[in-house]
């Protein structure tokens, strides 16, 4: 059947054409169609956010953080909760953009020009005069993919948008008195003495029989779990590969040496001298005048006896920096000097004297004294680095095609890696019990999550065919296969049996610890004087545990203050239990004047950003915000924690 549409296929296109049309005629066209029917994920005063737009926004966040830290973990931007924080943020910034639209907010030309101007990057554009370097300013926006137009409307945008949380943030005015009350709660200081009853202390009194490891077995079957796993095989596409396919010809790395040769070889320095003759750029222009007619009669001077250069800078040169030295400023490259100094210093010959140059410092009359051109490597020395850096700069071009190239191939070909791996000179890896989550110490592919997720699909798990091509890094592409899959089981008694008679052992050695201090800490409460076992008296805060369990701080802190001393217990877990006697509360050190001007606006911040959330949700419902997609549960992030 396939062959014969193969052999007939104009035709069958024709007969489709027909009956494709007059159904888009009859019923009409969905805008949907065009839209590539991405899901929606969210939505903001009726409008829509899809899958598309989210996963758009993700990659370029990550992106950007990689650049920003390139040793940054990639698992971490790959997260279920990190791809749900940047969902979050489209919302915010839509909900803001959409009340600055109905506010009439806008930031006016004065506003957008003091913000541009507040800019290190772009003020460094600033001529001598003031104006702007309109081509070095194009330059500078084009480098983020934008137009000046383009960048300042975007601008305009942040600035109003900040107008609607502003307006909140900045009438919150908190006073000195709440902010004290706060950070003396906050960061109360309080003494305790401890007597810890350990678990494992009490492991030796526990007599543990088969019997009692079978009813734990049966009475924890979660415990006895062991996740779903595959044996996979995979294959990785990435800069490094796409190089290992390029050859370079002798004639490639010769072209390349000449056209790089000035950069490699090194910066040409030249060494001069100068006579300076003060006159700053807002001078009266009388002064000036006078400056430079000085610098004229200078300029005769030494141009009537070139070697007296030296002895006229000592007497006359204004620049205290160079004038004992007769001038001399030494070796220097390409962007130390003011640009009309510089110009001019590499315009000249050797031993050639110029013409008065004016600069924003004053009048000059530069002497070149000498010329230190850099060695030029040949090509022998740079051949194995100009190879490297010519690949590198050719797989980066060529990433884009490969990529394309292997997706396909890996798609076309499901059921096996091994002709994408052939064509782009792959290994093929292989790895036994994959989970999906990424397992401690994982690396590579196997240590990402969409990468994971991909691998246990339905469609992958049941018919064993390859992934889609999943990007894991910057210029990284990975597919991989399920070549065997164990469902999740609870392992049998005779394999669990080790880890339950442990398990057994703990659970009852700190069920007799807890035991042995709720004991204690009934018979001191009626007793105190008989408290025996108490270590020394130690202040703790939320700032200084001093060693203790975050769980017996948060208690001391936690308890009752209205008599004193209290007694209290803390149940530690499996690492057994606590009583802790609380003696006083410590007053706080260090509070000069300055600590608590930081503390005010500390908490004056705080404040402000808890108006502004809560302004942020009163605005969440007015424009009826609807998030879609399900935020990552806690159990997600604990588990995803404690594998990696």
């Amino acid at each position: 059947m396939f062959e014969s549409i193969r052999k007939h296929s104009k035709l069958v296109m024709l007969l489709l054409f027909l009956l494709i049309i007059p159904s888009f005629v009859l019923v009409g066209i969905d805008s949907n169609y065009f839209k590539g029917g991405s899901p929606v994920v969210a939505r903001v005063d009726g409008k829509d956010i899809t899958q598309d737009e989210w996963d758009n926004a993700h990659r370029m966040e990550s992106d950007r953080i990689r650049a920003q830290s390139p040793g940054i973990d990639g698992k971490l931007l790959d997260s279920p909760q990190a791809r749900y924080a940047t969902l979050e943020r489209l919302v915010r910034d839509r909900v803001l953009q959409t009340a600055a639209s109905k506010m009439h907010l806008m930031a006016s030309d004065a506003r957008l020009a003091a913000e541009l101007q507040a800019i290190p990057q772009i003020a460094a554009l600033k001529r001598a005069d003031g104006t702007l370097d309109a081509e070095a300013y194009r330059a500078l926006v084009g480098a983020q993919g934008l137009t000046p137009e383009g960048f300042e409307t975007r601008m305009r945008q942040d600035l109003a948008i900040s107008q609607v949380l502003g307006g909140v943030m900045n009438t919150a005015t908190p006073a000195a008195a709440e902010a004290a009350l706060a950070f003396d709660a906050l960061l109360q200081r309080r003494e305790i003495q401890v007597a810890q009853f350990k678990a494992a202390d009490f492991a030796g009194k526990v007599k543990v029989t088969d019997a009692d490891v079978q009813a734990y077995y049966q009475a924890h079957p979660a415990q006895f779990q062991q996740a779903e796993q595959a044996t996979v095989e995979y294959v990785v596409l990435d800069l490094d590969a796409v190089k290992a396919g390029i050859t370079l010809s002798e004639d490639d790395l010769r072209t390349y040496y000449k056209e790089n040769l000035a950069r490699l070889a090194g910066q040409e320095e030249r060494r001069a001298s100068h006579i300076l003759v003060n006159a700053t750029k807002d001078a009266p222009a009388a002064e000036r005048e006078k400056a430079r007619a000085r610098a004229e009669q200078l300029l005769a001077e030494v141009r009537k006896a070139p070697a007296s250069f030296a002895d006229v800078a000592r007497k006359n040169s204004q620049d205290p920096g160079s004038a004992p030295e007769g001038g001399d400023l030494g070796f220097f490259g390409h962007g130390a000097m003011v640009k009309p100094f510089e110009d001019a210093v590499f315009a000249m010959k050797k031993g050639e004297i110029s013409d008065v140059v004016e600069s924003d410092f004053g009048y000059h009359i530069i002497q070149l004294t000498d010329i230190k051109t850099p060695r030029q490597p040949s090509f022998e020395e740079l051949r194995a680095s100009l190879e490297a850096e010519l690949k590198q700069q050719q797989a980066q071009r060529k990433f884009a095609e490969a990529a394309e190239a292997f997706a396909n191939g890996v798609y076309e070909q499901s059921d096996s890696l091994a002709a994408v791996a052939e064509k782009f000179h792959l290994k093929v890896r292989t790895a036994s019990g994959v989970t999906r989550q990424p397992a401690a110490g994982a690396e590579a592919a196997l240590a990402s999550p969409r990468f994971l997720e991909a691998l246990f699909q339905p469609e992958s798990l049941q018919s064993k065919r390859n992934t889609e091509a999943v990007e894991i890094a910057s210029s990284t592409l990975a597919a991989g296969r399920v070549t065997a899959y164990q469902p999740a089981m609870t392992l049998p008694l005779d394999q669990a049996q080790g880890k339950a008679r442990t398990l057994y052992l703990a659970s009852k050695s700190a069920e007799l610890a807890r035991e042995e201090g709720t004991a204690r800490l009934a018979a001191w409460k009626d007793n105190a004087s008989a408290a025996a076992g108490l270590g020394q008296p130690v202040v703790v805060s939320r700032e200084q545990l001093h060693g203790q369990p975050r769980a017996l701080v948060d208690a001391a802190l936690h308890a009752p203050v209205d008599g004193l001393p209290a007694w209290v217990g803390v149940d530690l877990g499996p690492d057994g239990y606590a009583v802790l006697k609380l003696n006083r509360i410590v007053p706080r050190e260090g509070l000069d004047e300055a600590r608590l001007a930081m503390e005010r606006q500390q908490y004056d911040r705080t404040w402000s950003t808890a108006e502004a959330l809560a302004y942020y949700e009163v605005l969440k419902q007015k424009f009826k915000v609807q998030i879609k997609a399900a935020r990552p549960s806690a159990e997600t992030s604990a588990q995803g924690e404690a594998l990696n």
